[in-house]
């Protein structure tokens, strides 16, 4: 497919996504299948190109005074991928694939800078109720903060360290300009594409069937470190959903003492059993999902409890942009309230002088910061840990500071650690 075929694809998809309220991953699927003659160059241009214009939905908008998908694809051709509006318009000419000829009106919207200055959620292409409250958290700088957010993500790798050693992968990937991680001695990033060029599929490498490494964003997997847990320690991943963090713990512990992985989900927790395999973990323990009766067993007993909470994913929208549209207020209040539960059910098995570490791979305070205050309030047994004390008595050396500042709490972002955004609170049970 020539370009203007491309564009004309990734108009069908953002109708999709509009008329059916359809994730984006989903609607691109569902055009795929629709549109077989299509090859994976193609599907992966068309997908970038999707998801980079609702990466920047709200500015593209702005500039051609309209929302259509149209508008919005013709915008993300030349804002985003740098097309000439000349060359575009030419290239439409006599291509059956093409969309209809660019419109005078179209034409000055795509070369004309509007005099008006949008507004600052405008800009940082942040739904407009949730710009305040996302951006009051940070004193300064905040312009790059939601820029970094409209990048695209790299791919992140975990190197398991019970079968394969950090040096190998960077060898092994050495074809994909793999590189080693800022923070975390355990992971190897891959480059995002640029424009239409598709990511590599490296679960396909002969490395992820060996069971050397699992996808695990770099933030992920300094949450797993700052739990710091040891060899011989009893943890309860409270919320293991398909187990990374779970898979991380037992490497962490080079499978000795116990963790038992939990999700209330089913669905959620089934990846994990082929993950443990594959990963050669055997100190994990899967409890029945939903089954809180076998969790009895554990109260009071547990060194380590982590709390992967639900949360709004707000921090993931490099990689799920069309997730900031589709939240709303209603989902996010579900969201607290599920937190809330989980928090306080968590707590239960938290030995005296343990650990509830608790994790979102969020950016919004009402379910990071205030949640855990509400829950100290509520459980005043429970007392934070300063996080850069707990990164440094696990033996890590690089220098990790909060993106907002705090020296409580941990706060990693896009543009300050390069990872997706996240909240990690240490909380010790007091004897």
């Amino acid at each position: 497919m020539k370009l203007p075929g491309r564009l004309s694809a990734a108009i069908d998809v953002l109708q999709l996504i509009e008329e059916r309220h359809l994730p984006a991953k989903n609607a691109l699927a569902e055009w795929g299948r629709a549109h077989r003659f299509a090859g994976s160059k193609d599907r992966a241009a068309i997908g970038n190109l999707v998801h980079d214009i609702l990466r920047n939905k709200s500015s593209l908008a702005w500039a051609m005074d309209d929302d259509s998908p149209r508008s919005l694809v013709l915008a993300g051709a030349v804002y985003n991928w740098g097309e000439e509006v000349d060359a575009l318009s030419q290239s439409f000419e006599g291509d059956k694939f093409a969309p209809g000829a660019i419109t005078e009106k179209e034409q000055k919207a795509l070369t004309t800078k509007k005099e008006d200055v949008a507004p600052a959620w405008v800009n940082a292409n942040i739904p407009e109720w949730l710009y305040n409250t996302i951006s009051a958290q940070f004193k300064t700088g905040f312009e790059k903060e939601a820029g970094a957010m409209l990048s695209r993500a790299p791919i992140d790798i975990r190197v398991n360290a019970l079968k394969s050693k950090r040096e190998k992968l960077l060898n092994a990937f050495s074809k994909y300009n793999a590189r080693e991680t800022t923070f975390s001695p355990f992971g190897v990033r891959l480059p995002a594409g640029t424009k239409d060029k598709k990511s590599p599929n490296i679960e396909a490498d002969a490395e992820h069937g060996k069971g050397w490494f699992e996808i695990q964003d770099e933030g992920s997997q300094i949450a797993s470190l700052l739990t710091n847990a040891k060899e011989g320690d009893q943890v309860l991943d409270y919320c293991a959903g398909a187990g990374g963090k779970t898979l991380a713990l037992s490497a962490i512990m080079k499978n000795k003492g116990q963790i038992h992985a939990y999700d209330a989900d089913k669905h959620r927790l089934r990846p994990i059993f082929e993950r443990l395999k594959r990963a050669g973990c055997r100190n994990v323990q899967t409890l029945e999902a939903g089954n809180e009766a076998q969790l009895e067993m554990l109260k009071n007993n547990m060194d380590i409890v982590l709390v992967d909470a639900p949360c709004t994913g707000t921090g993931t929208w490099r990689r799920h942009p069309d997730a900031k549209w589709r939240l709303s207020e209603k989902s996010l209040a579900d969201r607290q309230t599920e937190q809330h539960e989980v928090l306080r059910k968590a707590a239960d098995h938290v030995k005296p002088g343990g650990k509830l570490v608790y994790v979102t791979c969020s950016l919004l305070p009402s379910e990071n910061k205030e949640q855990i205050e509400a829950f100290i309030e509520e459980t005043p047994v429970f007392k934070p840990i300063k996080f850069k004390d707990q990164w440094q008595q696990s033996g890590n050396n690089a220098e990790l500071n909060s993106a907002n500042g705090d020296e409580t709490y941990l706060t990693l972002t896009p543009n300050t650690h390069n990872t997706d955004g996240f909240f990690i609170s240490i909380l010790e049970k007091q004897n």
